[in-house]
């Protein structure tokens, strides 16, 4: 086989992108649609959304549109977007059916919106008004639908394909025509490619072995002209302009069904020879799709997508770990898998509180390590929990409380093989000799303590039991008491361990950290009513110990002279944290100003008591040492 042969055959081999760009590793997935519901000005515009497996999908930008309609077509809405990647894989084209039915109804479209981008980001865009740019061919024409465009190899030209209707003919065709270099207007009259025998929209063209395959809704007449079955159909050709051989069988699981679909797209996985044949059930705002490997036989059953969005007939092309950054920093929503980099960590930006969305974290613990604030959080592992689930501990850095770094998941509940709970409740992390000390606590087997060389870890069990059992809690008698842990280390050098539920303890650590030193003591004052989270600070040589009080829990605060007490308490710093049962807080100084670390439930839908997001708002002294009652705020410390 000659270069020039096995060069010929590399560049037919195209999928749904059309492209070459299988030089390029593709690790997720973009989905380009219009909006099924929301508002009727906002749905017929351009959205995105971005999967790491083609099934579970999010949507960026909030779903709101990432192109104005008003800004690309001529009737201010958009229909049917469809994407592809061009034949060299550095750009991208995108069509759509230029339709407001919103405001025009569904009488009448002449138009099409072609779009051409380099980094997706940024869209140059032209509208193709057939009946005013070919009058003679196309002066009584109805309908301009669900464009879509295919790189033909042999003309080195991408075509575009669409469905026509003229007003004085029911029958729907598709009508082909090459597109100019700058992908802003038509070589020539479109003409006549594929006439299906009882008329199709929404064609969909990908090409496999040697063959073009069209996939498309078609549907089936009475000898009356009366429709009694539709679904999605496919027609084959081994030329791209056919002639097509149309199959009469129904693909889609729906076919003999009431259930009406349209809009079917079939992509290629990553990585995969499978091929997903997904489909828009418009009168249920549902996405389903099935599953083939040579596109002829396709799976009996259908899968459906999660998604937090309701899309309208859109299209999916591959995109790299490169292009899904590019997406987040412009419009977020880009699921973590997609941004973390080859070292494991993953960059986001703190937009308000909670300052991180894309997980839930609680328990909060923090301190400064020169220009740097790390953070040490617990995990709820899933929204909408009826119960706590925490199997494992999380960290993050910043140095401006605006750009963070999460770092690998640096210890897990299953690191200490003497836990007997399997549950990850709070803890805090300190710096001490060289080392960092991470003091965890579980749901009855007591408190542990790991190390680690670096702050991010990867951290490890010290020593291989527990530090602290409820039976150091003397004057406890649920199983629940030995929680919480926090440590504070003096001006003199003297290490002291805080924690407790329903009474708070402390103790001296020895200068190994690893070691109690003394005897176990408890602290009581007049006013305290200590639930747990007791976190000590110091300022001006005042000793502040703060504890979530009450239940729901607030937080409350007491000072002393001296980190024994006498404690004299102070009131309540921190109000009932929205949608949560508890609160947790971390107070400390960051880049010479105050900050008050806490969680609350308030990611929506699915934040509560037990699926909690951490916060961050500022904390302000009074002239005589006491603390103002905590703002709580959506803005956050962001500025």
């Amino acid at each position: 086989m000659n270069k020039y042969l096995l060069k010929t055959i590399l560049f037919t081999i195209v999928g749904f992108s059309g492209l070459l760009a299988q030089n390029k590793k593709m690790d997720g997935y973009l989905f380009a649609y219009f909006e099924g519901k929301g508002p009727g000005e906002k749905q017929e515009q351009l959205r995105f959304a971005v999967s790491d497996d083609a099934v579970n999908w999010k949507a960026l930008n909030n779903n709101e549109p990432v192109v104005a309609s008003k800004d690309i077509s001529n009737t201010g809405g958009i229909r049917d977007p469809h994407i592809l990647r061009s034949a060299d894989g550095n750009s991208f084209y995108m069509t759509a059916t230029d339709m407001n039915t919103k405001k025009n109804g569904w009488d009448y479209n002449p138009g099409i919106v072609l779009m051409h981008s380099n980094n997706l980001l940024d869209w140059k865009s032209s509208v193709i008004d057939l009946e005013k740019l070919y009058p003679k061919k196309f002066k009584d024409i109805k309908w301009v639908w669900a464009p879509q465009t295919f790189y033909d190899t042999k003309a080195k030209k991408y075509l575009v394909y669409f469905t026509v209707r003229f007003k004085y003919n029911l029958k729907l065709d598709f009508y082909c025509a090459y597109a100019n270099k700058d992908f802003t207007a038509f070589e020539q009259e479109p003409k006549l490619m594929f006439s299906p025998k009882d008329g199709a929209i929404d064609g969909d063209i990908i090409y496999k072995d040697g063959m073009y395959h069209f996939f498309y809704k078609g549907n089936t007449k009475d000898e009356n002209g009366k429709e009694i079955k539709n679904g999605i159909k496919q027609a084959t050709s081994k030329k791209l302009q056919g002639p097509w051989k149309e199959s009469f069988e129904y693909l889609d699981y729906y076919s003999d069904k009431k259930t009406a679909v349209e809009g079917s797209s079939v992509f290629k996985l990553n990585n995969s020879d499978e091929y997903i044949l997904m489909y828009d059930l418009y009168s249920s705002g549902r996405y389903e799709f099935q599953r083939s490997k040579d596109l002829y036989h396709f799976t009996d059953k259908t899968e459906s997508f999660t998604k937090d969005f309701f899309p309208r007939h859109g299209s999916v092309i591959g995109i790299t770990k490169e292009e899904a950054k590019r997406l987040n920093e412009k419009w977020g929503g880009v699921p973590q898998s997609l941004l973390t980099s080859k070292d494991g960590t993953f960059q986001f930006k703190a937009e308000g509180n909670p300052i991180i969305k894309h997980k839930f974290t609680a328990d909060p613990a923090a301190f400064v390590e020169k220009d740097t604030l790390w953070l040490f959080t617990g995990h709820d592992f899933e929204g909408g929990q009826k119960g706590y689930k925490l199997k494992d501990w999380l960290v993050f850095s910043t140095t401006d409380l605006k750009n963070w770094t999460e770092y690998p998941v640096p210890l897990k509940i299953e690191d200490f093989k003497w836990d007997k709970t399997n549950d990850a409740y709070a803890g805090q992390t300190i710096k001490r000799n060289g080392k960092y000390y991470w003091y965890i606590s579980t749901n009855g087997s007591g408190i542990g303590v790991a190390v680690s060389d670096k702050p991010q870890g990867p951290y490890k069990d010290a020593i291989g039991k527990p530090l602290l059992t409820n039976a150091d809690c003397f004057a406890s008698t649920h199983s629940w008491t030995c929680i919480d842990p926090s440590v504070f280390i003096d001006d003199d050098g003297q290490a002291w361990l805080f924690w407790g539920n329903g009474v708070c303890y402390y103790a001296k650590l020895k200068e190994n950290m690893i070691e109690i030193d003394g005897p176990v003591k408890k602290i009581d004052f007049e006013g305290l009513q200590f639930t747990e989270a007791p976190w000590v600070h110091k300022k001006n040589g005042k000793y502040y110990l703060s504890y979530a009080t009450g239940f729901p829990e607030k937080i409350a605060y007491a000072m002393a002279d001296n980190i024994e007490g006498p404690y004299e308490y102070k009131g309540i710093l921190n109000e009932i944290a929205g949608n949560s049962n508890t609160n947790h807080q971390a107070i400390l100084e960051f880049k010479g100003k105050p900050y008050f670390i806490y969680h609350n439930g308030a990611i929506q839908t699915n934040g509560s008591s037990y699926s909690r997001s951490v916060c961050i708002d500022k904390l302000e002294y009074n002239n005589d040492g006491t603390i103002k009652r905590i703002v709580m705020t959506t803005e956050g410390v962001i500025k």
